[in-house]
């Protein structure tokens, strides 16, 4: 007598499997914010504050004070992409610039959106190069282009590893190497994405602004205190 084959196991409900399916997606989100003009003094002071290593790497020369300032002040935010990631404190820690062309930037081939992205030493190893990378496709996706295009110094192999991941061909010329990634057209999804993207590094923007002040209150009414505290103490010895 052969023994009855095990019965399958019943299947996950279809509600739970979504709910998995967006934890996932959420439980390692990171908020990226669209920057804009009021901006410009925090993207200046994060580019200055990288080294010359990461300059050379950024732009593909080793960039002076002078050369990045230059490169913030023309920045044109009503045309291009400009996104940041905040830490607690409202430091810019990463950047990134999505520059639209308004032609082909090459014969032949559709006009394409140019990324190009640094990230703080101290921020390293956190994904979030490639987190404003996928930002930056969904962006330019919404907006109707087709091809996210990459110019990088060869050796630049963090942000050639970003562009590969995500797909992206990549084509070596000696010390550059230039990538494309094929976008899908956009969507009523993409679109909704972007936007409660947007709402909710809006919303945790702002609750690090209050926490940070505060904290800036909590710290003047302790140092009050503490020059009552003295100044008492004096009074008592006289």
């Amino acid at each position: 007598m052969t023994a009855a084959p095990p019965s399958p196991e019943p299947s996950e409900p279809r509600a739970f499997s979504g709910l998995r399916a967006v934890w996932r997606r959420w439980a390692d989100w990171v908020p990226i914010r669209a920057l804009g003009k009021r901006h410009r003094k925090r993207i200046a002071q994060h580019l200055l504050s990288l080294t010359e290593r990461d300059r050379y790497l950024r732009f593909g020369y080793a960039a002076r004070d002078e050369q990045i300032q230059k490169y913030v002040d023309t920045l044109n935010f009503s045309r291009d992409e400009v996104l940041g990631i905040f830490n607690r404190k409202l430091h810019l820690i990463a950047v990134a610039h999505l520059a639209y062309e308004p032609s082909p930037q090459m014969k032949g081939r559709p006009a394409m959106a140019e990324f190009g992205v640094s990230v703080l030493g101290s921020a390293r190893g956190r994904g979030f190069g490639g987190r404003l990378f996928e930002r930056a496709a969904l962006h330019a996706r919404n907006r109707g282009i087709d091809t996210l295009f990459i110019h990088a110094l060869s050796e630049n192999g963090p942000m050639l590893a970003i562009a590969r991941k995500a797909g992206a061909k990549v084509e070596r010329d000696g010390s550059e190497s230039e990538a494309w990634l094929r976008l899908p057209p956009d969507s009523v999804s993409s679109h909704v994405d972007e936007a409660i993207e947007r709402h909710m590094a809006e919303a945790d923007f702002q609750l690090k602004r209050h926490l940070r002040n505060f904290s800036s209150f909590i710290d003047g009414v302790a140092e009050v205190k503490s020059k009552i505290g003295k100044t008492s103490g004096k009074s008592a010895k006289q």
